[in-house]
């Protein structure tokens, strides 16, 4: 496509892009469960609304810009409050969970090489479970990433032992998932701090996922355990509000245990011929929509809101939990939040992920082991019924040996 000579008419181009997303999947019939995290049309409003008062606004500016840095700071203290985090601790958004692992390693490392630590050489010890962007943020600083098995007793735990033993005087990070993205399961993050404490590590809790879940289905009576700043050991958090937290993309926080860890974080630099730069994230201009539609969702849910939305969330997936269980199929640990991975013995995994695509759902997969996997919303528990009947017409055919796509024919 070229440019066109001349501008076309608004109305014009407005109708060919809602044309286009016509081809896309139909997350708002919660018939997706990935990507999209619909907490209901009121919210999505909420977000649209206080993304467009504020998106000229740029947060890079907090000079020009007052309203955003106080917004920000104060979406920052309620996650320091919901997180237990102690007097004195601080933090920053980003622009999702990928910007707020890196932050979180090149804080890190640097705060290694300031306390005596080998100034090269470095790496980070993690589960087998935990999120690529630790991998993608390691390519980027030259760490060595030593991925561990997970235990052995079908929990898909962390292995805190295992994980001990891999690390060595290089290593600058520790990382435990609440909870790990493959299977939704929490790790022994009070035994991986155990580990931390006394190896003198920095414990890093990726909660991308579940950091503004979470708290709230603990205050709703499930028996998560303890995953936040309430285990000693643990410096830092990432923790996406675009997930869990219901605000528009991207927003995310990095949260740190001291003022002294975070102030390794920001990039600083007066070195030019410009005007002196301070950034505390990874970009430069960072969209001011994405500060206040987070700022406005939080304060319209409230803990009442959160509590209900998050219990709504419990609910379907032990909806769904038995209804896979019921039509044979095994469910992968014990998952606490919104996501589950499941796989049936006497059906190929991929071949179930196809058949339900060909039915409408959009959905994902976990590879280790092949198995089904759904990250729910609120809007979920409308379609659970759906979603379960259709399963059993997918693993119905499977059984029969009716032909379906697999996955690598439908993307090669």
């Amino acid at each position: 496509m070229q440019m066109p000579a001349e501008g076309r008419d608004w109305n014009e181009v407005r109708e060919e892009m809602i044309a286009r997303g016509g081809k896309d999947v139909d997350w708002r019939s919660g018939r997706t469960a990935v990507y999209v995290f619909n907490a209901g049309e009121a919210v999505h409003q909420v977000q649209k609304e206080a993304y467009s008062l504020y998106m000229s606004e740029n947060g890079l500016g907090p000079l020009a810009f007052p309203s955003l840095a106080q917004m920000e700071k104060e979406v920052i203290g309620m996650a320091l409050g919901l997180l237990h985090a102690p007097e004195g601790a601080a933090g920053a958004m980003t622009s999702g969970g990928t910007d707020s692992i890196t932050m979180a390693m090149k804080t890190a490392r640097d705060f290694a090489r300031a306390t005596g630590k080998p100034q090269t050489g470095h790496n980070i010890v993690l589960p087998r479970s935990a999120h690529l962007a630790f991998d993608k943020a390691a390519h980027l600083m030259d760490i060595a990433v030593r991925r561990v098995p997970l235990k052995a007793d079908g929990t898909y735990e962390a292995d805190p032992d295992a994980m001990a033993a891999a690390v060595d005087e290089g290593t600058i990070m520790m990382v435990g998932s609440a909870p790990n993205f493959p299977h939704g399961i929490i790790d022994p993050i009070a035994a991986l701090g155990e580990v931390a404490a006394a190896k003198g590590v920095w414990l890093h809790v990726d909660a991308c996922v579940g950091g503004y879940f979470a708290p709230f289905a603990r205050m709703n009576g499930v028996a998560a355990p303890a995953f936040d700043f309430e285990v000693p050991a643990v410096h830092s958090i990432s923790a996406d509000l675009h997930k869990y937290g219901y605000c528009a993309k991207g927003a995310s926080t990095v949260l740190f245990r001291s003022e002294a860890l975070y102030r390794h974080m920001p990039f600083s630099m007066k070195d030019w011929s410009g005007a002196p730069m301070k950034t505390p994230t990874l970009a430069g201009t960072r969209p001011g929509g994405a500060i206040s539609a987070a700022w406005a969702v939080m304060n319209v849910l409230g803990v009442a809101g959160y509590r209900e939305k998050q219990g709504l969330v419990c609910a379907t997936r032990e909806k769904i939990e038995a209804g896979v269980r019921a039509l044979g199929f095994e469910v992968l640990g014990r998952p606490m939040l919104g996501l589950i991975a499941f796989r049936h013995p006497e059906a190929d995994a991929l071949a179930l992920y196809s058949a339900m695509r060909a039915k409408g759902w959009f959905t994902s997969f976990t590879a280790e082991p092949p198995s089904l996997h759904l990250m729910l919303s609120p809007k979920h528990a409308e379609v659970a019924e759906a979603y379960l009947a259709d399963l059993a017409a997918a693993l119905a055919e499977a059984r029969a040996g009716v032909a379906s796509e697999t996955v690598e024919a439908r993307y090669s």
